[in-house]
């Protein structure tokens, strides 16, 4: 079994924690659909936000997906200017013998914009 990463992200509308568990919540789990996968596949997950995220920890959305023995961090992203605002990324660690071309990257909604070479 090869350790792969998987790449995702999602815009949010607004700063809201339930909002956020729950856009969130869909990209993990378009994650995980997309690529075959069960949480016992999961390594770890990174969540990084934008700076004008407060409402709540992305990684919180995850343990309430039932993803509890999984090691979550989050992170701020860079304050870049003129950068898509309000998103969430992930980049998680897998187990799967799937060939890295073969890795479904999600990118939801408006943030598929930020990585239009790999959003599927």
């Amino acid at each position: 079994m090869a350790v792969r990463a998987v790449r995702g992200a999602v815009q949010l509308e607004r700063d809201e924690s339930g909002h956020m568990d729950e856009q969130v919540g869909e990209l993990l789990t378009a994650v995980l659909e997309r690529n075959g996968l069960t949480p016992d596949d999961l390594i770890s997950i990174w969540f990084t936000a934008t700076p004008d995220l407060h409402s709540d920890f992305p990684a919180a959305a995850a343990r309430k997906l039932g993803i509890v023995d999984v090691p979550l961090i989050c992170a701020q992203e860079l304050d870049i200017e003129g950068a898509m605002p309000r998103v969430v990324r992930i980049l998680a660690h897998i187990e799967s013998d799937k060939p890295r071309s073969e890795i479904a990257h999600v990118y939801l909604g408006a943030a598929a914009a930020l990585r239009k070479d790999i959003a599927q």
